[in-house]
This record gives structure tokens, C-alpha cells and sequence, in this order.
């Protein structure tokens, strides 16, 4: 029989993830297309209209699978810092910097003199680093001077949303990843956007996540999509910690990624001091998708180091679960493994008993503890939280579940295929009008995360402040 179904596209650094659910909140269909970046003498870019390419790959996959239906409304979240500038005919004027390149890096050192280390932390949330919108865009101005030509400027999901017919408008969540809003008052910092080059003009009016923004009529989309109600579903991570369950005030999304970001849930507003604070502890502060909330975000790369580990061990997904219940089972001995800025792992302490399973074991405990040091900065400013939700692929791991059991009280694992891509479908819902705001959206099945008895594994260390 046919159903109405909501489509939502999560634009990631890697790939673009689409996720079709019914109105109930039941994943039906998923796939992705590789989103391929160029490395230049200048830095790592991308056309943006390779973007559009993988999102109508993607989309057009997903669409081929799942079950007939008129697709309701369609939800775009994307990672946050990247952007598009476009003319006045609204094509695209220059490529998009990679939110990880550090081609901006002296400009951001220079930012931080010239607005104010502090003042710059306190207004917007976010540490002084080469990772932010302000000065990519200065960077381009000063690097293609038609640059400064631009009438608009798109963080990627809202050029998405545009491109596919949308009207445009700047996300609170993305705009929270810019440098150019302001925390405490939600609106965009003049002085960041002299500083910058950029006009208050080239941004479009702020707008909530979930807020309809007109419907899809664009040629190159899939055909299905048509006449479907469009909204900007906000900053990736936080579209996920919707589409996994974790949205109360306290709650804690876990990413389980190669990132392995922590998304916190605050209510609004906090003091630039506790915002400073939490900076200087490596945590960003900005703008939820949900209204009156804060999100609260740290990202320790425990899933990289654990990713590099398993390509050095040479084992896949099929053998994950036998070389977690090695781990469970042996010691680590006086092996170490970290991971270094440039994502490199270094390992110490490496016996003549050394073995696969105890290295596996070391990377699970190096993983979990920078997780839980990561929660314990967290609380130490906010206090406690009250429930953790795990999501995303290492959640497959026995062993990564168990250590986040035994770390965490009230830990629970979300049984969705992607998160990031089901919490833009169900903001997709609240714009068509489906359901009254995020609090009524349709719950994530979860499952316990069954932290593990008598196994050797249970030493992993628990940091001041966490609730062990």
C-alpha cells in the first residue's frame, strides 16, 4: 500500500547520507554517494556543484528502493562551516573551502588580536582556530577578489534547500558555526562582519530548523520529490542527536563515529563565563536545531583512533565481534595508543607478549577515555547529565557499548541506520506540518547499552566529574 514518506539528506564531509521514513518515524530506505574533494595549491575545495551531484545520487538511490508514496517534505542538514557565495544571478562564485582546511590559519590568529580572544569566545562559543566561516570568507576575499562581489552566502544545506527550489534563509544551528552570530542576543556580530569583509546583507534572515521554506521544483532533483516541503534541518550533529531520541534537556547524544562527537542539550541562555569556560575545555558552544536550547559540543576522535587500530590489524566489520571478545578477555599490559593532531596513532609500551587483542584493547580504552574526559569537561561546567544515547557505527561494537555502560549511568543505544538523516526527515515533518515541534516527533527505538560484568575491560578510566 502506499504511505507518505519524509526524505532526509545529510551532506557530510565524505558522503551525502539519505534517509527515507515513514511518517512514524520508521527508517524504510538509505544510501550515499561519495563527495569528492580536490586538493589544490591553495587547500582542500570542492565545486559546489559536486554537492548538488551526490545529494541527486543519493537521493535518487534512496528513492529507487523505497516503497510508493508521496514524498511529504524533504530536510537538508550538512556539516556546518562550510559555505557557498553566490552572484546576483545566484550561481556559485567560487569554490567551497573545507571546513578542515587551515589555509585561514594566519587570519585566524589574526582575528583573535584584532576582535579579541576573549571577546570572540564569549560572543560566538567558539574557540580561535582556522575552522570557522569568517575567516575563509576574509581569505577569499583577499585571495579572488570577485569574491567580494557576492550578494549571498549559503551554509551548505541551505544552498541545498535553495537549489532545490527553497527559499533562502540562514539555519541557527549552521549559523552557529560561522563566527558571525552572537550567543546571547541570536543575531549576526557586526564587528565579526566588518572584520571579515563581509556585509550583513550577504546573509539571509535567520530561521529555525523545521521551518518551511517552500517546495522542491527543481529539474535536476528526482522526479518523487517534487511539490515536497522544503526546511534547512540545521547542523549535522544535531540533526542526528534529533533523529536518535536525544533531546530532552540533559541529554547527551554520543556519536559513535570516526569523530566521536559528545552533543550535549542545555536549555538557553548561558553567560559568556561558563561559555568561555567550556571553550577553553575544547568544547563548542552554539545555537541547537531545537528551540530555546543550546547545544554543547566536543569531538575527541576517539572513533579515528580506533579506526586507524583496526586498518593496522588488518580485521573488518565481519570480525569485529571476535576480536572484541579477544579484547574482553586480555589484558593491555603496558601498551599505550594515541592519537596525534594530524590523526596519526602513536603506540608505546609494546611487549614481546604484545598481541592483536591487546592492542585492540588498548585503542577501545584510549577511544572510551577520551570520551569520558570529554563528558567530565562537560559536567564540570554544567553539572551532570542525565542520559546518554549511542549512535552511529561503532555502536556495533560489544566492546564500545560496554565501555560506555560501565562509564555512564542511564546509557542507551539508538536503533536507527542513520541518525543524521532521520532527524532532518522528521524536521522535514514539522515543516509540512506533521507534528507540533520536536518534543512530538516519533521516539527512536533504543536499546540498553549492557555494561559488562567481570571482564578485564570494565578498568577503563572514569575522570573527575563523570557519573560512574
Amino acid at each position: 500500500m502506499s504511505q507518505a514518506l519524509l526524505v532526509g539528506v545529510d551532506v557530510g564531509t565524505t558522503s551525502c547520507k539519505v534517509t527515507v521514513c515513514t511518517t512514524d518515524g520508521r527508517e524504510v530506505t538509505n544510501a550515499k554517494a561519495a563527495l569528492t574533494w580536490q586538493v589544490t595549491h591553495e587547500g582542500v575545495e570542492v565545486d559546489p556543484a559536486a554537492i548538488l551531484d551526490a545529494v541527486a545520487a543519493a537521493t535518487g538511490a534512496a528513492l529507487a528502493e523505497a516503497p510508493p508514496g508521496e514524498v511529504l517534505a524533504v530536510g537538508v542538514a550538512s556539516m556546518g562551516e562550510a559555505g557557498v557565495l553566490l552572484d546576483q544571478r545566484g550561481e556559485p562564485l567560487a569554490p567551497v573551502i573545507a571546513w578542515h582546511d587551515d589555509r585561514d590559519r594566519a587570519l585566524a590568529e589574526r582575528m583573535g588580536r584584532e576582535l579579541g580572544e576573549t571577546e570572540f569566545t564569549g560572543a560566538t562559543g567558539l574557540p580561535v582556530i582556522s575552522q570557522w566561516s569568517l575567516s575563509k570568507h576574509r581569505w577569499l576575499v583577499e585571495h579572488h577578489s570577485h569574491s567580494a562581489g557576492a550578494v549571498r552566502r549559503l551554509g551548505i544545506a541551505e544552498w541545498v534547500v535553495r537549489a532545490l527550489g527553497g527559499e533562502e534563509a540562514s539555519e541557527y544551528s549552521l549559523a552557529s558555526r560561522t563566527g558571525w552570530l552572537r550567543l546571547d542576543t541570536g543575531e549576526w556580530w557586526p564587528e565579526a562582519l566588518e572584520w571579515s569583509g563581509a556585509r550583513a546583507s550577504l546573509l539571509p534572515s535567520l530561521v529555525r530548523a523545521g521551518s518551511p521554506l517552500g517546495r522542491v521544483n527543481a529539474s535536476w532533483a528526482p522526479a518523487r520529490l517534487t511539490g515536497a516541503v522544503l526546511t534547512v534541518a540545521g547542523h549535522d550533529h544535531l540533526a542526528a542527536a534529533v533523529g536518535a531520541g536525544a533531546v530532552r534537556d540533559g541529554d547527551q547524544l554520543d556519536s559513535c563515529g570516526t569523530a566521536e562527537a559528545l552533543v550535549r542539550t542545555v536549555s538557553a541562555p548561558l553567560p559568556p563565563d561558563p561559555v568561555r569556560r567550556l571553550v577553553e575545555a575544547g568544547v563548542t558552544v552554539g545555537h541547537h536545531v531545537l528551540p530555546g536550547r543550546l547545544s554543547v559540543l566536543g569531538d575527541r576522535r576517539g572513533g579515528l583512533l580506533m579506526q586507524n587500530v583496526q586498518r593496522l590489524l588488518g580485521f573488518g566489520s565481519a570480525e569485529l565481534a571476535d576480536f572484541d571478545e579477544r579484547a574482553l578477555a586480555c589484558p593491555t599490559g603496558s601498551l599505550t595508543a594515541d592519537l596525534e593532531d594530524d590523526g596519526n596513532v602513536v603506540l608505546r609500551g609494546i611487549g614481546r607478549d604484545a598481541s592483536p587483542a591487546q592492542l585492540w584493547h588498548t585503542a577501545l580504552r584510549s577511544a572510551a577515555d577520551r570520551a569520558i574526559q570529554m563528558d567530565s569537561d562537560m559536567s564540570a561546567v554544567l553539572g551532570a547529565h542525565q542520559r546518554t544515547v549511542m549512535s552511529g557505527g561503532w555502536t556495533r561494537s560489544r566492546a564500545v557499548r560496554q565501555l560506555r555502560g560501565a562509564a555512564w549511568k542511564d546509557v542507551t543505544v539508538a536503533q536507527v541506520q542513520e541518525a543524521g538523516g532521520r532527524g532532518a526527515a522528521l524536521l522535514g515533518g514539522c515543516a509540512a506540518g506533521l507534528y507540533a515541534g520536536p518534543e512530538d516527533l516519533p521516539p527512536a527505538p533504543v536499546t540498553a547499552a549492557e555494561p559488562a560484568v567481570g571482564h578485564r575491560l570494565l578498568t577503563a578510566t572514569a575522570m573527575p566529574g563523570s557519573t560512574r
